[in-house]
């Protein structure tokens, strides 16, 4: 009977020990990464042989076209990138590479493409139910904003995201397996090998959080000293109070990452009186890594064209679009397109159908599905809605057609314009421009270090000056940060840039700013002398508006005397 009784409690632990494994334990913070950047990168020498110019570059070597390192050009085998206009372009984006002499025949120069990865993180918890809660956090595009997940379930290896599909009933969004302590799902981009990083509330170093769980106290120390251009100070050199900033960024580390809407700040910065004052970084951000900023690109297109204006290229607020862009305009064009100019594109007035659910509009994600290849053609054979002038419709594609006719007066690539107009005075080394039509975006899609986006609206505060160099025109600068339009109720545009008002001690000042998807932000405050700057990842989300909507009014403001 003892046997019998000692063989049953055998079984039992047999069975709950399988039941245990075929269940095991979820929780806690899994993180997943794959990277998709090109292998060309490294040393580029460029040297003279008597049968002509060579480079080499990543295991090729191949002729290059052009006589000094203005006009070098080469391209490599197999799509592997190029070389143009002093830029490497590869993926998409182009990024200046600087040439330096070794000697009489040589020059010598680095390759760095744009790191492009995408991580995904998984926080699971269990309920008082014994479900298991989860959300997707992907800080590159937010791509958890498009799959909804709302918990994990687990039978045996089978592992299933499930959340909402559409308006309808939880279903499966993601289905992958469990094994050997690695959750296996397929998502954006391909598929992700998750890895238990710790518990929830013991991740000292995931830049899941902003700094850490539990985060460390903050304690203000004032911005390094670069050879950037960007002369430092701290913040009680400029008036504005070090409690009161201490108070607010200690709130952004000790945000809880509990939610998919839950406010991602991955930079902040602070400059007054042409001085930054403020620079700190979270989610693993850091000052040498360029940031995309979206639509705040559009800003740099608008700086881009001021800056070439006062530099005498021969293109004025009325040239006109279609006369430019074609050089023979067709007898039968509509006459409101006949009437479009520059200004119309730099104020979204053109008037171009940019319906995102209209297959033959302009708008930029309907033409990225169609797979259009040339943007500045297609776009001007696009109907319009109203006539130039008549209505504001937020349209990329328009800001992109703006830097076409840039391009196009000028007889230079914008690439080329922005290197020596803005990026060489500013002392911007390590950017990236987004590439369509071979040329620069002008629609978004730049990535910039913080500090470079910020040097944007300070540019603007300084009214078109950088280190005593006027490099817009003062004239240029008060037209693009005027409130010409009403872009909404409460926020105003100018030629690609947004303005909206504040109440500060009793009184009403205005802000420009240049925004974009995500919670891009660079702000210039002129009354202030006040200049903030801030990145983020909550693309899609309505939470992206906190930082100029809430956060300047509400902590930074308050700060400055």
């Amino acid at each position: 009977m003892k046997t019998t009784r000692v063989a049953v409690s055998l079984l039992f632990a047999l069975a709950a020990n399988a039941a245990a494994q075929s269940t095991p334990d979820l929780t806690g913070l899994w993180s997943a990464t794959l990277r998709f950047s090109p292998d060309t990168r490294g040393p580029l020498i460029i040297y003279r042989i008597s049968e002509g110019w060579r480079a080499d570059v990543a295991g090729f070597t191949v002729p290059v076209h052009g006589d000094r390192p203005a006009t070098f050009a080469f391209d490599l085998p197999d799509g592997k990138g190029s070389f143009r206009n002093g830029h490497w372009i590869q993926g998409g984006t182009a990024t200046p590479v600087t040439l330096t002499p070794q000697g009489v025949r040589t020059w010598r120069g680095t390759v760095t493409p744009l790191d492009n990865r995408l991580t995904f993180y998984l926080p699971i918890t269990r309920q008082a139910d014994g479900t298991l809660r989860t959300y997707l956090r992907n800080p590159e595009r937010n791509a958890g904003w498009f799959t909804r997940v709302k918990r994990i379930d687990v039978n045996g290896n089978d592992v299933r995201l499930i959340g909402p599909s559409g308006r309808g009933p939880d279903t499966t969004l993601v289905q992958g397996h469990y094994e050997n302590g690695v959750i296996t799902l397929p998502l954006r981009g391909g598929t992700y090998d998750f890895i238990r990083i710790g518990s929830i509330s013991d991740t000292a170093s995931s830049p899941f959080y902003p700094r850490g769980n539990p985060p460390a106290r903050y304690r203000y120390a004032a911005p390094l000293q670069l050879d950037d251009a960007w002369p430092v100070a701290t913040l009680e050199d400029v008036g504005i109070s070090r409690p009161a900033i201490e108070q607010f960024v200690q709130m952004l580390i000790d945000m809880p990452m509990d939610s998919l809407n839950t406010l991602q700040i991955h930079s902040l910065l602070i400059a007054r009186h042409g001085k930054l004052v403020l620079e700190e970084y979270f989610h693993g951000a850091s000052r040498d890594e360029p940031h995309n900023l979206r639509s705040a690109s559009k800003s740099w297109t608008a700086t881009l064209i001021g800056a070439a204006m006062h530099a005498g290229v021969p293109l004025r607020l009325d040239t006109p679009v279609y006369p430019t862009m074609l050089g023979t305009v067709p007898a039968d064009l509509d006459p409101r397109k006949r009437a479009m100019t520059l200004e119309h594109l730099l104020t979204m007035t053109a008037g171009f159908n940019c319906d995102e659910d209209d297959s033959t509009s302009a708008n930029e994600d309907v033409m990225d599905s169609r797979g259009i290849e040339h943007w500045w053609d297609y776009t001007l054979t696009v109907s319009l809605v109203s006539a130039p002038g008549d209505k504001i419709f937020y349209c990329s594609t328009e800001a992109h057609l703006a830097g076409g006719l840039l391009a196009k007066v000028a007889r230079q690539p914008q690439l080329e314009l922005f290197d020596r107009l803005l990026a060489r005075p500013m002392r911007m080394r390590n950017y990236y421009l987004g590439l369509r039509d071979g040329d620069a975006y002008g629609g978004g899609g730049h990535a910039f270090t913080s500090r470079d986006f910020a040097k944007l609206a300070q540019l603007m505060v300084n009214n078109g000056r950088w280190n005593g160099r006027q490099l817009v025109s003062a004239d240029w600068v008060r037209r693009s940060t005027a409130p010409l339009r009403d872009l909404t109720p409460t926020q105003q545009y100018g030629y690609l840039w947004n303005s909206v008002v504040y109440d500060y001690q009793g009184r009403k000042i205005r802000a420009f700013f240049a925004g974009g998807n995500g919670g891009q932000v660079s702000m210039g405050i002129p009354d202030l002398d006040l200049v903030i700057a801030f990145t983020g990842g909550n693309y899609n989300d309505p939470v992206l508006f906190t930082g100029q909507r809430v956060y300047v009014p509400r902590y930074i403001l308050p700060a400055v005397t």
